[in-house]
């Protein structure tokens, strides 16, 4: 079972709040009703995309008996909002710390590669429910809401995928690339296609190609 401590529950919320103020700033520009607007919809895929990330994280370490907790980083929260205003977000609000005496290469790089996997599948999962969700979205206001919300959560989910496997400091991609170089090549290829396709097609040009439009 994961145990959450008070104050980490506290800061995955803050964080939340701000990461989704980030890509709907990115999404929406500078204008105060378009942000207020993208924001809800931005909330889903950063919500299923920042959390699940982190539980992916804490989840893989409590499974080799480690403790780890999610610890807010405010300069990583303030540098991130600042980003987002020359449109791209450096998301890195924090990050589950794992307490152990030692560690090897192998499991420090399985517990950082947790997260992006989980934003991966996000990604596939969301343009998957779009691709489904579209022949109705022409007729439907709900279907049309559904497709919105699942494109912003690929575009989101591809982002902090490849984002978090760069081998840049301490995001998760330099544990990863120190533990296996053929994962690591392996999944920032997934994870930069899929973030390519987002940037230059757009996901309804995506589904259209899924359901041979």
């Amino acid at each position: 079972m994961i145990k959450f401590t008070l104050s980490e529950v506290r800061d995955l919320i803050i964080a939340f709040i701000v990461i989704s103020l980030c890509f709907a700033i990115v999404n929406a520009g500078r204008d105060a009703n378009a942000i207020l607007n993208m924001l809800p919809i931005v909330m889903v895929g950063v919500g299923a995309g920042f959390i699940l990330h982190e539980l992916g994280h804490k989840f893989v370490s409590m499974k080799y008996g480690y403790w780890a907790e999610f610890k807010l980083w405010p300069q990583g929260l303030i540098f991130a909002l600042v980003t987002s205003f020359f449109g791209f977000v450096f998301a890195a609000p924090g990050a589950v710390y794992t307490y152990a005496n030692y560690m090897t290469d192998e499991i420090n790089g399985k517990i950082s590669i947790a997260g992006p996997i989980v934003n991966i599948v996000l990604a596939i999962v969301f343009i998957a429910i779009a691709a489904a969700i579209y022949p109705s979205a022409f007729y439907s206001e709900t279907s049309a809401l559904i497709f919105i919300i699942c494109a912003v959560g690929y575009s989101v989910n591809s982002f902090l995928a490849v984002f978090n496997l760069l081998p840049i400091g301490n995001l998760d991609g330099s544990k990863v690339l120190n533990w296996n170089i053929g994962i690591w090549v392996v999944t920032i290829a997934i994870a930069g296609i899929l973030t390519l396709m987002s940037m230059t097609m757009g996901a309804e040009s995506i589904v259209r190609m899924i359901l041979g439009l």
